[in-house]
């Protein structure tokens, strides 16, 4: 299939809390620096722009977003950055983006991304992004999987056959079932298994098949999509901001992946994917030193291990402590230990409650 019909959807609306307090509403985790050169909204563009023209890449985000992924990514037509008039969940989202797509490209083959994960190996995760595509173009479903690389109570899994797992074939596995995050025994019974991968979030087929799966299954979003004028017609905005709050509040994992008749799955090898879900995330994938902590700007460790510091303007001393995370900016500050990072979001909604708004 030619190039020209090859579309990535960037989904880019999250809040990331658990990154907080350098992640706020108007600067939230996708359009930070946290982790190598650019935000990670650049890096994902960066990556994909290896297979799919800049013209075919659109960004679904929030009006708090907006015009920062409007500056960031200067090369991506600014009507093709988008700002959902509700948040309803990825399932409308991606219905909008087909609906966009194939008003404007009938033979429209779209990848789904989120905007905030890492890859550490770029080249290995574009030749499976290009086998993706191309099987999609065929009509099939396809997902991209990750090989598990600990027994991970926080990811959905993927279930194949046995023996039908292959990490880095270029060749799609038909997905037995979906699972949803399991509890540790389990996710180690998975692990161990070796018939499991975890759910990346990343999917590709034709627009019109993604159509048709939402008409079966979720009609009434469907009907409330398919209603909206052409993506080109000057209504199309208008009508967009007056029936998107209506469509159901769903992941398309549940509307759509998990009741499809048949859907496909290629699993990553080490592609080193992370989906940057937090401070510790960042912490494991951080050069450390001697003594295992790791920091992004100034910092003394004396008699200190396996500590994360990110305080850019000014220097961080720590003394005699270990596994905290320690994050400085100018009107707020966190101090946590690794083993809680994961509760970040709980203090954003503390913050809420309170109505501290200048702080969210």
């Amino acid at each position: 299939m030619s190039g020209s019909h090859l579309h990535a959807v960037i989904l880019a609306g999250g809040r990331g809390t658990r990154f907080w307090p350098r992640s706020r509403t108007r600067r939230a985790k996708q359009v930070l620096e946290l982790f190598g050169s650019g935000s990670l909204i650049q890096q994902t563009v960066q990556r994909l722009s290896a297979v799919v023209p800049l013209k075919n890449f659109w960004v679904l985000t929030n009006d708090h977003l907006r015009d920062e992924i409007i500056r960031q990514l200067p090369s991506v037509p600014k009507r093709q950055i988008l700002a959902e008039p509700a948040q309803r969940n990825t399932a409308p989202a991606i219905g909008l983006a087909a609906h966009i797509l194939q008003s404007a490209d009938p033979k429209a083959v779209m990848g789904v991304f989120p905007a905030d994960h890492i890859i550490q190996r770029p080249a290995r995760f574009i030749r499976l992004v290009r086998s993706a595509y191309r099987h999609a173009a065929k009509g099939k479903m396809v997902l991209l999987g990750i090989q598990p690389r600990w027994a991970e109570p926080g990811y959905g899994y993927l279930e194949f056959a046995p023996g039908a797992l292959k990490p880095g074939a270029l060749e799609p596995a038909r997905i037995v079932r979906f699972r949803e995050k399991p509890d540790p025994p389990t996710a180690a019974a998975y692990v161990a298994s070796g018939n499991y991968c975890w759910n990346a979030g990343m999917f590709f087929w034709r627009a019109e098949v993604l159509q048709a799966e939402l008409r079966r299954h979720l009609p009434g979003a469907a009907e409330i999509l398919e209603s909206l004028p052409p993506f080109s017609s000057r209504l199309f905005s208008s009508r967009l901001r007056e029936t998107y709050a209506s469509c159901e509040n769903i992941s398309i994992d549940f509307a759509v992946a998990e009741k499809a008749a048949s859907i496909d799955a290629l699993v990553a090898d080490d592609i080193g994917w992370n989906d940057a879900g937090g401070w510790n995330a960042l912490y494991e994938l951080s050069p450390r030193d001697a003594d295992n902590n790791a920091c992004r700007g100034d910092a003394v460790f004396l008699g200190s291990t396996g500590n994360y510091i990110d305080a850019q303007d000014k220097l961080v001393a720590l003394l005699g402590v270990e596994d905290l995370i320690v994050v400085d900016t100018p009107d707020a500050l966190l101090v946590t230990t690794r083993q809680h990072a994961h509760r970040v979001g709980e203090v954003v909604k503390r913050l809420e409650a309170a109505r501290r708004d200048e702080l969210l």
